[in-house]
């Protein structure tokens, strides 16, 4: 599988490309923020009118991925809606898309910030979820438990042959993976932000999306990178 494989909890995870995170003992595939629907969202606001097709992009590399995984679980940890007036706005093709890929398999809705409600769209609907001594869940505490999470957009800034470029990134250490927005239009949180180093170890990776994943360790400021 191409992606970056690496111990956590006394299991292995591999984070992938797209930004999904797959866990092979349990067959499980985790995703965070699809923000199904933003455009739409944005409209209804009185904003810029963005294409209408973010949900369907979203979707299908979601599709891909449980197609390439053979996933039996898949776990969105929250923020899967932009808001709970998005899930009303799906289309008819949409819905039966997203029954399709429940089809057979365990789906877990994760409540986030932007959809605390529940969501008639099959599936479960948890405000977080036990597995092991793992608990996944939208938004990380600064507690001492061991977790997976998603909601700050995590975006890392390199100088790539003189330029810089920006990507979604996981980020890790020993007791905690915060997964990238999946969605296609999400913006992000910058890898250097205080609210990210308080919350991550000084020994933290970063695992940057893309063709393939990049490992770097993650920068404690700005002047870092």
């Amino acid at each position: 599988m191409n992606g970056h494989a690496f111990p956590f909890a006394g299991t292995t995870l591999t984070a992938l490309p797209s930004g999904a995170l797959w866990w092979d003992a349990g067959r499980l595939l985790c995703v965070s923020d699809l923000h199904l629907g933003k455009s739409d969202r944005i409209a209804r606001r009185g904003g810029a009118m963005l294409p209408p097709y973010e949900t369907r992009d979203t979707l299908s590399r979601l599709d891909a991925d449980i197609v390439a995984t053979g996933a039996r679980t898949v776990v969105c940890l929250g923020d899967s809606f932009d808001d709970l007036l998005s899930v009303e706005a799906l289309d008819e093709d949409e819905r039966l898309w997203l029954a399709r890929l429940q089809a057979g398999r365990d789906w877990v809705w994760i409540e986030g910030n932007h959809d605390p409600g529940p969501i008639n769209l099959g599936g479960t609907h948890r405000a977080e979820l036990r597995a092991g001594p793992v608990t996944f869940r939208h938004s990380a505490l600064p507690s001492g438990t061991i977790e997976i999470s998603g909601h700050y957009h995590p975006k890392a800034r390199v100088i790539v042959k003189g330029r810089m470029i920006s990507r979604p990134c996981f980020l890790a250490d020993a007791r905690r993976v915060m997964l990238p927005a999946y969605g296609t239009y999400t913006g992000g949180l910058g890898w250097t932000d205080p609210v990210l180093a308080r919350l991550f170890a000084p020994c933290a990776q970063a695992f940057l999306t893309g063709r393939r994943i990049t490992v770097l360790p993650l920068p404690r400021s700005e002047t870092a990178q």
